[in-house]
């Protein structure tokens, strides 16, 4: 029985990539060899080095099935196979969580520090390693690459500067933060914040009163509760959601800083039908 990888692949907006048109539900062939970055189809394990390849805002993402031959990468997860299915479409929320999910399921030569308790603190300063924190008041740190701080408390802090990071938190009034590059910062709490300084970078926000922020090129900035606002610098992305009286979706509002009406550096509101200064 032929091996199935569980893997991640971008694509651009109209679901091509290198010039080849794929579509979801599809599963596509390769004749001849498979060699890594020459030849045969190819995805990555690790969500997180999809970014690499395919920016946060200009691109679609997928879960996909890769069997047949094989050949790996040296320098991160990629993999070329002779046989790609196009799972299903992967939102950035969702794909953030899988990132943060592969990363725990994969620590080497490092530490996984946990906590559950209340006003706690795992800091980690070593490469591909992952802080954790349950508990209400607490702050999970890490300094490597391709690390994870989660927290699930209220009033939390979930912080990365190491590069292909993902800092994220569920509970409300807190805080997750980037600073390296390709990262991700995630809150689904109210009135949280998300913040990003390192290029091609994704701030997300799902709670209500919340404030996404990216300072890098080729990022976005997403917040998608009621009152939520988002800012970017020039040629990053930020996306707004805009709410009726009874708090049913009305509008997604987007656009990209520096281009049309939208100001980098400026906070935006979802109002009126349309994004204006916050």
């Amino acid at each position: 029985m032929t091996k199935k990888i569980v893997a991640y692949k971008g694509f651009n907006k109209d679901w091509t990539c290198r010039d080849f048109q794929y579509e979801v539900g599809k599963t596509y062939k390769h004749d001849g060899d498979v060699n890594i970055c020459n030849s045969g189809f190819h995805a990555c394990e690790s969500p997180f080095d999809v970014w690499s390849y395919y920016g946060v805002f200009e691109s679609k993402f997928a879960e996909v099935e890769l069997s047949g031959d094989t050949a790996t990468h040296d320098d991160d997860s990629k993999i070329a196979a002779a046989e790609i299915t196009i799972k299903a479409e992967i939102s950035l929320p969702e794909f953030v969580n899988r990132g943060v999910d592969w990363i725990l399921s994969n620590i080497i030569d490092s530490k996984k520090e946990a906590n559950t308790g209340y006003q706690s603190a795992a800091t980690n300063t070593g490469y591909q390693s992952a802080a954790t924190n349950t508990g209400d008041q607490s702050a999970a740190t890490n300094t490597g690459y391709q690390s994870a701080a989660t927290n699930t408390g209220h009033q939390s802090a979930a912080t990365n500067t190491g590069h292909r990071s993902a800092a994220t938190n569920t509970g409300h009034q807190s805080a997750a933060t980037n600073t390296g590059h390709q990262s991700a910062a995630t809150n689904t709490g109210d009135q949280s914040a998300a913040t990003n300084t390192g290029y091609q970078s994704a701030a997300t926000n799902t709670g209500d009163q919340s404030a996404a922020t990216v300072e890098g090129e080729n990022s976005i900035a997403v917040a998608s509760g009621i009152g939520a606002k988002a800012r970017a610098s020039k040629g990053s992305g930020i996306v707004l959601c805009e709410y009726d009286d009874d708090g049913n979706l009305k509008k997604v509002h987007s656009g990209i800083a520096g281009r049309g009406k939208i100001n980098p550096d400026t906070w935006y509101k979802a109002e009126g039908g349309k994004l204006v200064a916050a």
